[in-house]
């Protein structure tokens, strides 16, 4: 199955704009890529007419270039007649974005839609799906452009069964820091499903890790998937909802998905090494970490930090994750007190966490990276940087950067994410060093880099 129209279409139609309703959803996406975006976009109605000042076509046959790929935005019930259609007129492949079928009780239609395009081999994603969204290329979530939150480019593609949970971790990563190749909303996937994505995905230049929220697979899909996923490359991480009873029924309803028993899935990507993430904020901070470092850790954390509270609560995360946060030995503490400046050398505790205290300069966070760097108890160092404190300067993380290629040791950071700390976000992200918004976040990443199989 070709699904580089779909993903990557140069030529897009979409049908079912309106001449008189600006706010419906193929109005919407026909708007926001129209001359905003590389991919040549057309508007269909059988009505036909003018919007803009440019064509409105009547027949998808009517199209002056032939089409990579059509929006359907038409009611669920015209949705079969409009795919026959496209599949006469050439057009390689479709999002089907109209609601209700099977989730709204309307298998049949759903099911002559799957079974023309099985004949044609026609790929189409939903229906009751966003669609696709690929930065700088083609956007057909039919929110506002002025509403949408849109990360930068970047090499996590993520794959959502729910257009919302897609949308909000659109945001998420925004906030975080987090580049997207690819977001691809799929709603009840009825013929293009993860596992075709995934395939695409690994061969995708522009993709390093693929992510993705599943509801249900059909049965022994899920078994499948997991093994196709333990084949791939690169990281694979999945987020499942419907794991609980009334999960499983709102599942049901969302996308008229089988969620199938959790304890048999979770007890297969965990035999199979895949990476879970149990939350939206490990899927968050799992992706950014993976998108940096390529290398696995058996989890022996170093903490280096200017509070000891903010040492204490890491600690913690560490050990409920099964991470250990090992003694250093009495020769790298002397290392470390005989780095670091006379002031803070008395009063610092060298024990791990290092609690260097709020007297702390730059150079006393590098001196110390620089020891825990060359040493070998320790395989990830995790900083806790308080960006108030006056001996902290917004260079830092330039500086820590440095310090990580040097010793080719995985290196995160915690920065509290404010505007007016944006320079030392920065200084870390923009080399090569995610910076986490929170404690709880930077253990999280360091715990993918534990449970990362070395590929």
């Amino acid at each position: 199955m070709n699904l580089k129209p779909l993903l990557e279409p140069k030529t897009m139609a979409v049908i079912g704009v309106s001449a008189t309703n600006e706010r419906h959803p193929a109005n919407v996406i026909y708007d926001k890529n129209n001359h905003r975006y590389p991919v040549e976009v057309f508007a269909v109605n059988p009505k036909g007419g003018r919007i803009h000042n440019e064509t409105l076509y009547s027949r998808i046959n009517d199209l002056p270039k032939k089409t990579d790929l059509a929006v359907i935005a038409a009611r669920a019930e015209f949705v079969p007649d409009v795919v026959s259609q496209c599949i006469k007129a050439g057009v390689k492949s479709a999002a089907v974005i109209s609601g209700g079928f099977t989730e709204g009780g309307r298998k049949d239609l759903q099911d002559r839609i799957v079974a023309m395009a099985r004949e044609a081999n026609f790929p189409f994603i939903g229906p009751n799906c966003l669609g696709i969204y690929s930065p700088f290329h083609v956007d057909t979530f039919f929110l506002p452009i002025e509403r949408m939150v849109k990360p930068n480019i970047g090499s996590v593609a993520f794959i959502s069964q729910s257009g919302g949970i897609l949308v909000d971790q659109m945001i998420k990563f925004s906030q975080q820091g987090v580049g997207m190749s690819k977001a691809v909303s799929i709603g009840n996937k009825a013929f293009v499903r993860e596992i075709d994505l995934l395939s695409y995905l690994i061969a995708d230049s522009a993709t390093n890790v693929i992510a993705f929220y599943v509801e249900g697979f059909a049965e022994d899909e899920g078994r499948d998937f997991v093994l196709a996923a333990e084949r791939s490359p690169k990281p694979v991480i999945i987020m499942k909802s419907g794991k609980s009873k009334a999960g499983h029924l709102a599942v049901a309803s969302h996308t008229a998905s089988i969620a199938g028993d959790y304890a048999s899935f979770r007890a297969a990507v965990t035999q199979h090494n895949i990476l879970e993430a149990a939350n939206e904020h490990e899927l968050v901070s799992f992706c950014e970490v993976l998108s940096v470092y390529q290398q696995s850790i058996d989890g022996r954390i170093g903490i280096i930090t200017a509070s000891g509270g903010h040492g204490a609560m890491a600690v913690d995360t560490c050990v409920a994750d099964k991470m250990s946060v090992p003694e250093l030995s009495r020769e790298v503490k002397e290392k470390l007190k005989d780095a670091v400046s006379g002031n803070v050398g008395a009063i610092a505790s060298f024990n791990n966490p290092v609690d260097l205290t709020g007297s702390a300069t730059d150079d006393d966070f590098v001196a110390c990276a620089k020891i825990m760097g060359a040493s070998d108890e320790i395989d990830c160092i995790v900083f806790l940087l308080l960006p108030y404190i006056p001996g902290v300067t917004l260079d830092i993380g330039v500086r820590l950067s440095q310090v990580c290629k040097k010793y080719k040791k995985p290196i995160i950071a915690y920065v509290p994410h404010v505007e007016k700390y944006n320079m030392m976000i920065d200084g870390f992200e923009l080399n090569g060093i995610p910076a986490s918004s929170s404690i709880e976040g930077a253990v999280f990443m360091a715990k993918a880099l534990m449970r990362k199989r070395a590929c």
